[in-house]
């Protein structure tokens, strides 16, 4: 599997969303939020799925303390929500706009559950996105609770590699090109932007990545 949001390289957002089911399409919409603007609170009632048309949203949740907990940052064509689908029946985690014009197709679990019915295919593809959704997560947070910030960095740009990667033809680097801003990145390996930067540079001045605005390049010799 090439990665955790995308089956056969085909886009949740094309598969999943009402409007490219003609029963359900005159009468469906889309949300628009704002950045910062909250689409579902912890202990929200859990009635509805969520896939990105346009935009970022981040899933997190609060520790006692007030601390923010980020689990995903999540783009277009992407699922949140899923775990209504399994029988939540309040959210557990919030859900918030990143940019300034997000637009979301909302789902109502009924309306899930129906397709999923009348489609076989469909239905494995939502399992078994859900099922990987989830080990991901658990993965990331174990590696938030028991390594230290550089082997945090390493752990993400490794799991960029699987997700955006491909390997250049000419040079056999891995070109990963990603969503992620830096201050995406910093959030979601638990570090500072200054600390980011310093390791970002570390491992360009030992020439084992090349970094831009939305692209890393990883080099051969990167493990």
């Amino acid at each position: 599997m090439k990665t955790v949001w995308f089956f056969e390289d085909v886009n949740l957002f094309k598969i999943l969303c009402p409007h490219k089911f003609k029963e359900y399409k005159k009468k469906h919409h889309f949300n628009i939020y704002k950045k910062q603007d909250y689409i579902y609170f912890e202990e929200d009632s859990s009635n509805k799925v969520f896939l990105i048309e346009k935009g970022k949203v981040k899933i997190g949740y609060y520790n006692e303390d007030g601390s923010e907990v980020v689990k995903a940052i999540l783009s277009r064509g992407q699922l949140f929500g899923e775990k209504a689908i399994l029988g939540e029946n309040k959210r557990e985690e919030f859900a918030r706009s990143l940019d300034n014009s997000t637009s979301i197709c909302s789902i109502g679990v009924e309306t899930m559950h129906n397709l999923m019915r009348e489609n076989e295919s469909f239905n494995f593809r939502v399992y078994k996105f859900i099922g990987f959704k989830l080990q991901k997560l658990e993965r990331r947070l174990q590696i938030l609770m028991f390594k230290d910030t550089k082997t945090r960095l390493l752990e993400f740009l490794n799991e960029l590699c699987n997700e955006y990667g491909y390997v250049c033809e000419h040079t056999g680097d891995k070109i990963i090109k990603h969503p992620y801003t830096q201050k995406d990145i910093a959030t979601l390996i638990g570090a500072s932007r200054p600390t980011l930067n310093i390791l970002l540079n570390e491992l360009k001045q030992k020439k084992i990545i090349e970094f831009k605005r939305k692209e890393i390049v990883v080099h051969k010799n990167f493990e």
